[in-house]
């Protein structure tokens, strides 16, 4: 089972979440902006975040054979927040690097109209830097601002293939399946979806144009949910080229209108171990470095 996970927060998890994650098969992955879970007080935390993302990450993951990719914005939450706005003036900066493969997350939180300004304008952002745009559906009042979303993305000109509108479930996937937008679907216990609710929406819709994701991060979360979702599948009578679509093929087909994906020379996925998952990831090199640092501690 090859897995592309589109929207995990690595930044909060663990070498020991790499190292499981790649014993799941996981072997590539986006890592979208988001916020700390407490106020940011100034713009030099987003440009140490934004630098961390297209720097140290990639370094970490890839010493444990993941490929690293992200995508940056100024996140729904923040937008209302007055101190967090400059970052709208940032953001060019940082759309024309490499690995960076969408503008995102962007959308709603709570709907307010400092959101809607922040979402209109990095739509448009998307649009001139041609990146493809993530897009967070709200977790309260999801179906208006699901339905409020699909008007701004509608308005911004935007094509929307180039769009993914994120955490969806079974209140607003009909709202997106006839739009042409990608619909996101995030595997994470107690307030999104779970691997059996996933696959009755996968057996009524079908594989096209979705994309399941952990949406893993600081909270109580599990970065191990796309190989569930993808068993969970094989048991309802998927088979594997429906699990490969899902989990590897369609990441690879969004992500990949950026231009920007780096995934030539991943490791093959095996199933050397008694469970059926991957052996282990391959070991850090101890003499690798990222500005001056490793991720095996005494080593430098």
């Amino acid at each position: 089972m090859r897995i592309f996970d589109p929207h995990i927060h690595m930044t909060s998890r663990t070498t020991d979440d790499y190292e499981a994650m790649y014993a799941a098969g996981v072997r590539a992955l986006v890592e979208p902006a988001f916020w700390l879970g407490q106020p940011r007080t100034s713009i030099g935390s987003f440009v140490d975040y934004f630098d961390g993302l297209l720097g140290w990450e990639p370094f970490r993951a890839a010493q444990f054979g993941i490929a690293h990719h992200c995508t940056i914005a100024l996140n729904p939450k923040e937008a209302n927040d007055p101190r967090c706005k400059p970052v709208l003036d940032l953001l060019p900066r940082y759309l024309v690097k490499d690995r960076v493969v969408a503008v995102g997350e962007i959308g709603f939180d709570s709907m307010t109209s400092e959101e809607e300004r922040a979402f209109a304008t990095q739509l448009t952002l998307a649009v001139e830097h041609d990146l493809p745009a993530l897009v967070h559906t709200p977790h309260r009042d999801k179906a208006a601002g699901t339905s409020r979303s699909l008007e701004l993305i509608d308005a911004s000109g935007i094509a929307p293939e180039r769009v993914v509108l994120d955490h969806l479930n079974e209140v607003t996937v009909g709202l997106v399946a006839g739009t042409g937008c990608w619909m996101g679907f995030s595997i994470y216990p107690d307030t999104k979806m779970d691997p059996d609710r996933m696959v009755r929406i996968l057996t009524e819709y079908g594989t096209e144009r979705m994309l399941v994701n952990s949406a893993a991060d600081w909270g109580r979360s599990d970065p191990l949910r796309t190989r569930a979702t993808g068993e969970a599948m094989l048991a309802a009578g998927f088979d594997a080229d429906d699990v490969e679509t899902l989990l590897w093929r369609n990441p690879v087909t969004f992500y990949g209108q950026s231009g920007r994906l780096e995934i030539d020379g991943l490791d093959a996925v095996g199933t050397d171990s008694a469970d059926g998952t991957d052996t282990a990831a391959p070991a850090p090199a101890a003499d690798a470095l990222f500005a001056g640092n490793s991720v095996l501690r005494g080593v430098r």
